[in-house]
């Protein structure tokens, strides 16, 4: 009887190379199992939330940040290339990159030049399904258990990068269409995931169900990501960024350097191998990743609730907005400091400042945006307006001013 890989295919379809074929190449990638799909979740998640410090905090703007990632994506596919065999520490950077790529180029098509989510994804769609074409008539076939030659490899992370454009395109399309929150947004995500190995323990094709599962996971990982990180008014669990991200790199860390180890000790993942250490080792290990993920977020947010009254009895009565957006305080204290330092002339001072703004912003869409999107996006232009106005080669005082008590307005009328 056949055993199957926790949603990969089954063992009889992992076959070793074919004594003396020159055209074999050891595995280069690892097989599927449940460290695979912890590792490839969380790396989401801490490849975007990267991108997005690099861009919106460090301050390099999305233009070269992308080149920066392009830059190295290609420096990690040529290292990936030229190794002879699996090595998780650079397949698994390797992913990360694409993650990052991956999402950005979504974002190119959606910020930049303005492409609806529901075009982006058909696009993605389509070429995704000529990577899937072409791949399969040049090998005759589309298993990731035989990614052992030089041509199937290119294919291979073709197929990833076009994945992950479209798991972002068609988590973005889900999450705007159905106004999912974040906890919903994990579970139905989540729960898609696990239908795909439901169906595949059913009979089903394991390498359709396979790519299914790794478009999912682009958006279950924003999902996880974004209810662990943003704040409670707008449906998170207020963790934040800096902890969430160190969390989720050192699961992954751990994992890889498992997995390294094990490589370097017994030899390469090949076809015909298993997990390392077996299989309920392998479950072991990804699920204790996760539980300390749980056990470390669910007290953080313990320990903030249990200071929150303090810190409300100290700042007094609130008097916050809670129009169709909820509370918007938050933002409404730093567009008021903008507009002083604009109206006292300090522009640079301003400009400083409203990069706060703009992280703010950015960080609680996909909590704000599902309440009311139209009153999303009448905020959402303001607060652009604000941020080209400073952000100008030479900004001009009442240009900004007007920008900014614009803005003031639309958050009062809320």
């Amino acid at each position: 009887m056949s055993k199957s890989l926790p949603l990969g295919l089954p063992d009889r379809h992992i076959s070793a190379p074919a004594p003396g074929s020159g055209r074999s190449r050891w595995m280069k990638v690892p097989i599927i199992t449940a460290t695979f799909w912890t590792i490839k979740i969380l790396s989401t998640t801490v490849g975007e939330t990267f991108a997005d410090y690099l861009a919106v905090n460090v301050g390099l703007g999305p233009l070269i940040t992308t080149g920066m990632m392009l830059l190295l994506l290609a420096v990690a596919l040529v290292l990936q290339f030229r190794t002879r065999r699996y090595t998780p520490w650079i397949y698994w950077l390797t992913v990360v990159l694409v993650s990052i790529v991956g999402t950005q180029i979504t974002d190119f098509f959606t910020d930049t030049l303005g492409v609806s989510l529901y075009v982006s994804t058909a696009i993605f769609t389509a070429l995704l399904i000529g990577v899937f074409t072409a791949w399969y008539f040049q090998e005759r076939t589309l298993a990731i258990t035989s990614i052992d030659t030089v041509q199937r490899e290119a294919f291979y992370w073709a197929a990833i990068l076009t994945a992950f454009a479209l798991g972002t395109a068609a988590g973005d399309l889900a999450t705007e269409a159905l106004g999912l929150g974040f906890l919903m947004g994990s579970i139905i995500f989540g729960a898609l995931i696990v239908a795909c190995w439901i169906a595949v323990r059913a009979g089903a094709p394991a390498v359709a169900a396979f790519w299914l599962a790794y478009v999912l996971t682009r958006p279950l990982g924003a999902s996880v990501g974004d209810l662990l990180t943003q704040d409670r008014n707008y449906g998170g669990m207020g963790v934040g960024s800096a902890i969430t991200s160190v969390l989720f790199l050192s699961v992954i860390v751990i994992l890889v350097a498992r997995e390294q180890v094990h490589v370097q000790r017994h030899g390469v993942l090949t076809k015909g191998q298993t997990a390392a250490g077996g299989r309920l080792r392998d479950v072991a290990w990804a699920g204790a990743g996760l539980v300390a993920i749980v056990v470390v977020a669910t007290t953080v947010m313990g320990v903030q609730v249990a200071r929150a009254p303090a810190s409300s009895a100290a700042a007094g009565p609130i008097t916050a907005n809670q129009g169709p957006l909820g509370d918007l305080s938050p933002f409404s204290t730093i567009v008021d400091d903008v507009t002083a330092k604009i109206e006292a002339g300090d522009l640079p001072a301003a400009r400083a400042r409203v990069k706060d703004l703009e992280t703010a912003w950015d960080s609680s869409e996909a909590g704000l945006k599902p309440k009311s999107p139209s009153v999303w996006a009448v905020m959402d232009s303001a607060v652009d307006d604000e941020l080209t106005s400073l952000r100008a080669d030479q900004p001009d005082q009442a240009s900004c001013l007007k920008a900014t008590r614009n803005l003031q307005a639309v958050i009062a009328s809320q």
